[in-house]
């Protein structure tokens, strides 16, 4: 009995390596087929795109009470989708594992207020950005606050721990030095900021654009605020990801989108979602010396 544990015990040792071996080679292979297959064609004759999306992502793409997924990226996709001639299939996916999916051939892209960092740049291709999620001060719509100027000696309010925050202490010049003490009063939620504001025991709350629209648009009585973008504060580039082998995916998402730009569709979703009149479109090339990278 003993020898045979010890020869089932030797069998292990010597098959490891080949495990090993063939679990990389696997991942390689997933790579590879990543990096250098055009499925343009298979997504055509199928009739679908597949998006990947975390549905709990409010304002991007979550469910309302009867289920059905909604939001900005809901509404952005089914538009690029429509001038391709395809439908729009949303996946509902685990988030840390978005690349996987992509990779794996699960979904055609990751489409859920997915910003384009350089360390994903190397992995996966982007299309043009279609949002510069930043910062934006939001006052009531009946102060004459228009800038941030026009905040000097006024009362800021900003949620504890948050990027604004961040942005805020970071970038002294931009709207620090001008509020009242230098400093805002901190809140646990956004929430709570904005029903201060309401109140008028703060005169703004320095919130990310796409919350701080949804926010006033939604949530509130959206004649109550209005939106000043923080435009000196860095931008996260939202963008749609792909695989780089999708060459022609790539290329038709960044043509539809120029379409959608050009009529109004984009114009109309910011409005929509955000509350924001924004018709803002990265140009194509901005991702394209990394999208070429196989």
């Amino acid at each position: 009995m003993k020898k045979k544990i010890i020869n089932f015990e030797l069998v292990l040792i010597l098959l490891l390596p080949l495990i090993v071996f063939t679990s990389g080679f696997k991942i390689q292979n997933e790579n590879y087929r990543a990096n250098h297959t055009d499925t343009w064609e298979r997504i055509k004759k199928r009739g679908t795109l597949l998006i990947g999306v975390d549905d709990t992502f409010v304002p991007m793409d979550f469910r309302k009470k009867n289920g059905q997924l909604v939001g900005y990226d809901v509404d952005l996709s089914r538009a690029v989708a429509k001038v391709l001639g395809l439908k729009a299939d949303f996946q509902s996916i685990d988030w840390s594992m978005k690349e996987t999916e992509l990779k794996n051939g699960t979904i055609d892209c990751i489409w859920n207020g997915y910003t384009a960092t350089p360390s994903r740049q190397k992995r996966i291709a982007f299309s043009r950005v279609y949002e510069l999620s930043g910062q934006s001060l939001v006052v009531r719509k009946n102060s004459k606050i228009k800038n941030f100027k026009d905040m000097k000696g006024k009362v800021l309010g900003i949620q504890e721990s948050s990027t604004a925050q961040t942005d805020f202490d970071k970038y002294p010049q931009v709207l620090k030095r001008l509020v009242k003490g230098q400093k805002p009063i901190l809140y646990q939620d956004n929430s709570s900021a904005f029903m201060d504001l309401q109140a008028g025991r703060t005169q703004g709350v320095l919130a990310g654009t796409v919350y701080a629209g949804y926010y006033a648009t939604h949530i509130a009585n959206n004649n109550n605020y209005k939106l000043i973008s923080a435009s000196a504060y860095p931008a996260d580039r939202v963008a749609i990801g792909m695989r780089k082998g999708d060459r022609t995916l790539i290329n038709k998402i960044n043509y539809a989108l120029g379409v959608l730009q050009k009529d109004g569709t984009l114009r109309r979703i910011n409005k929509k979602w955000l509350g924001i009149n924004s018709n803002y479109l990265g140009p194509v090339a901005e991702f394209q010396k990394s999208n070429n990278n196989r």
